[in-house]
């Protein structure tokens, strides 16, 4: 069965609270490559069925509108007991997300259970099957942390569906009891480098995008600028976002500058001069395939 592509970048992905309209208005307009409208942990307990039914209302609105953001939900864990009612609450007829974003990931087996659910929405509102992709942040409880791999090394119903993986650092540090996620440089401490590190493996292992955490301090317009060109340099797609006033950073940070555009445009001309080399020369510099696929990669993340 082929795997479902993103069909957008994902620069970057904006959670909006589910139960604030001006918020999700505000969205529109925000630059987001993604909006993520959220039913966990922006919204109270009491307040979870209002939202399913404000983001059912704003997504039908959205429909035919080509060129807002893409409009994802990100539903509650499968262990809350929720995730079935907030399906069931955000797709009707002719209304569905362009994605699910799964928070508290355990592994393939949860991703198994959510293919189970999406495929009885997309039968009961004639939607394709596997048309609804899916993003798990998969690093939220110690034992998910420590079993990213099983992403790529087993077989499971619903690997079709994923998109991209992305990971999280304040679930985690609460469940390990750990009183701080950075160190005195604002460099994430060995834990949070792990995981960072195993979904960015893992989703280059899938062949499909690596999403950057969150960076916290929304005020912080220096130290999120330096999250996002470092994510990119070590190969992520895009970067979580948590107010509109980081978007615009996160987007610059993902987008190949006119430099790294003509660089890339020139090795892909000097291997197109040499058909079937394996290494070619350029500015007195060797280049192997390696180079090819990285300039390749730079001109695909232009295409936006």
């Amino acid at each position: 069965m082929a795997r479902v592509k993103p069909v957008r970048a994902m620069r970057s992905l904006l959670f909006v609270p589910g139960d604030s309209a001006r918020k999700l208005e505000k969205s529109r307009v925000s630059g987001a490559d993604i909006v993520i409208i959220d039913l966990e942990d922006s919204v109270a307990p009491d307040g979870k069925s209002g939202a399913r039914k404000m983001a059912c209302s704003f997504l039908a609105a959205r429909q035919s509108d080509d060129e807002a953001p893409s409009y994802w939900v990100r539903v509650n864990p499968l262990g809350s007991g929720l995730t079935q009612d907030d399906l069931a609450g955000i797709f009707a007829d002719g209304v569905a997300p362009a994605g699910i974003m799964l928070p508290k990931a355990s592994g393939p087996d949860d991703i198994r259970t959510l293919d189970a659910m999406l495929l009885a929405q997309e039968k009961a509102h004639a939607l394709p099957s596997q048309s609804i992709t899916v993003i798990p942040i998969v690093t939220e409880t110690p034992a998910a942390a420590i079993s990213v791999h099983r992403y790529v090394t087993e077989d499971y119903a619903g690997r079709a569906r994923l998109a991209a993986l992305t990971w999280g650092a304040e679930d985690l540090s609460a469940a390990i009891g750990a009183t701080r996620k950075r160190d005195a440089q604002g460099q994430w401490t060995f834990p949070y480098q792990m995981v960072r590190a195993s979904t960015l493996l893992a989703a280059h292992a899938l062949d499909i995008l690596a999403i950057d955490t969150l960076h916290a301090d929304f005020r912080d317009e220096s130290g999120l600028q330096s999250a996002a060109e470092t994510a990119r340099a070590d190969g992520f797609a895009g970067m979580l976002a948590i107010h509109p006033a980081q978007v615009a950073i996160i987007n610059a940070a993902f987008t190949p500058d006119a430099q790294e555009m003509a660089y890339a445009n020139a090795v892909v001309a000097a291997f197109a001069e040499q058909p079937g080399a394996g290494v070619v020369s350029l500015d007195g510099k060797m280049l192997d395939m390696p180079h090819l696929k990285l300039a390749q990669r730079v001109l695909g993340q232009s295409n936006i």
